[in-house]
């Protein structure tokens, strides 16, 4: 039989992980709701996603993730209909190792000549990292050029380019901003730009259904905007609006 807990239990991708953090202390004040928190990649395969969670019996009320991988989540059944909220928007961008010279990626055809420059290009294996390698180097033409590496999470990623293991990282500007030893160099051009709706829903099987639904009104209310704003995201629903 499944354990149920008295912890509302959420999972998180990396692209909200930092505001979701931020924000979680004030709504457990607020509320008294205790929380219980995974983390897990939006998209991709094995153990560090959160489809392979779920699938695997992580006890979970409420995902996030970006849109991309709830709608998986969706087509397999997964996710209470109607409960999907928007909750923010993240653009992807690149990041160097800190005092490292940001190199140019204002056009296209500079973003294409950094990528060819660099030593070795890292990015997560979930949404972001997945798009990047499978539409936008062969947009460019340069698929087979760029000495790129795939890696589980993001913060792989950063953790790699901060060790001087490799030279650029890309992914979503929440997952650059702030981060131990990089540097944010900007958004990617609008060419090759994917824009991450990061969102809320209600698991097929929660059990603790009016909490997920409190949680997920806090984080897509107007208190939460300043926090997500602060990681480079922009509010979505709600908070756009009233923000």
């Amino acid at each position: 039989m499944e354990r149920v807990t008295d912890r509302l239990g959420v999972i998180v991708s990396g692209g909200f992980w930092e505001p979701y953090q931020a924000l979680l202390p004030e709504f457990v004040r607020d509320t008294g709701i205790a929380v219980e928190t995974l983390s897990g990649a939006s998209q991709g395969t094995g153990p560090k996603t959160i489809g392979w969670q779920l699938e695997h019996g992580a006890r979970i009320d409420v995902v996030i993730l970006s849109r991309e991988g709830l709608d998986e989540l969706a087509a397999g059944g997964r996710i209470r209909q109607g409960s999907d909220t928007p909750l923010a928007r993240a653009a992807l961008a690149a990041a160097v190792r800190l005092g490292a010279p940001k190199p140019d990626i204002h056009t296209r055809d500079a973003f294409r000549q950094t990528l060819l420059d660099a030593g070795t290009v890292v990015m997560p294996g979930s949404t972001s990292g997945l798009f990047v390698r499978d539409a936008v180097f062969p947009q460019l033409g340069i698929a087979d050029r760029v000495r790129a590496k795939v890696l589980p999470r993001g913060t792989d990623s950063t953790a790699a380019l901060a060790a001087g293991e490799a030279d650029l990282a890309l992914g979503p500007v929440s997952e650059l901003v702030g981060q131990p030893g990089i540097e944010l160099v900007g958004p990617l051009p609008d060419a090759v730009q994917l824009v991450q709706v990061f969102t809320a829903a209600i698991v097929d099987t929660a059990h603790r259904i009016a909490e997920a639904r409190r949680l997920i009104a806090f984080l897509a209310s107007p208190r939460a905007a300043a926090a997500i704003r602060r990681f480079g995201m922009e509010p979505a629903g709600a908070s756009a609006k009233s923000a």
